[in-house]
């Protein structure tokens, strides 16, 4: 991941990723491009997503789906992976409409101000690392896959969704002598609760009613939804 870079910020603004900062799932976009970069038909992809939906519907949620994700990568070597990580940025870019204007208009502010910015995510360096170095994100937390001799084992160290995230922002806000109620947060999904709840300005991105509920009761402050017009075809499962 990004490593922290120095700084003496006294409040810090953490970003949830998928469909808050940019505006698709990435760890699905970008599975479906690196599947094209090994020469892969597209409906293997379709075959892993539709696999991805059926974990998350168990017992087990989006956590067992993420760790799942990271399985289909066993064996990878973790260079090919980044490098395809940069296509797959870069491309996004290219395309046009990858961020989500409202929320990096957000971390730029943040930015100017001196707040600490942390993406903290389910999606991993490969993905995450493109878009910490484009925004100028001081850290990013993501899913750490297990990595032996240079290749992705496919097992799963750390996983940041739901509690994981909030548990890396509580580490942040520890190690970097942070007071809760000089950050903010922003993040799109219910899953993404325990994160804002982690700091004193909580933002939501969107309409999850869940987080819309709480956004009513807190009086938190909101973000329109992100809205992704890449033809993806993607946007149903809940790996990340």
């Amino acid at each position: 991941m990004t490593p922290a870079q120095a700084t003496t910020a006294r409040g810090a603004a953490f970003f949830d990723v998928d469909e808050t900062l940019i505006t698709r799932k990435s760890m699905l976009s970008f599975l479906r491009d690196y599947y094209r970069w090994l020469g892969r038909p597209d409906s293997a992809a379709d075959d892993a997503v539709s696999s991805l939906r059926d974990i998350a519907a168990g017992p087990g949620g989006r956590a067992a789906s993420n760790r799942a994700y990271y399985g289909l990568f066993a064996g990878h070597r973790v260079a090919e992976v980044a490098a395809a990580g940069q296509q797959w940025f870069d491309d996004g870019m290219t395309a046009g409409g990858l961020f989500h204007p409202p929320a990096l208009l957000a971390l730029r502010v943040h930015k100017e101000r001196g707040d600490l910015v942390v993406l903290v995510s389910g999606s991993f360096s490969a993905v995450l690392d493109p878009i910490a170095r484009y925004t100028g994100a001081h850290i990013a937390l993501g899913t750490v896959p297990e990595v032996s001799g240079g290749s992705y084992t496919g097992e799963v160290h750390e996983v940041r969704i739901g509690a994981g995230k909030a548990e890396a922002v509580a580490g942040v806000l520890r190690e970097r002598e942070l007071r809760a109620e000089d950050c903010h947060a922003y993040g799109d999904h219910a899953s993404d609760l325990d994160l804002l709840r982690q700091v004193g300005h909580p933002v939501v991105v969107g309409d999850d009613p869940v987080l819309l509920e709480h956004a009513h009761r807190g009086k938190w402050r909101r973000l329109p939804p992100a809205v992704d017009a890449a033809p993806v075809g993607l946007g149903g499962t809940s790996a990340g």
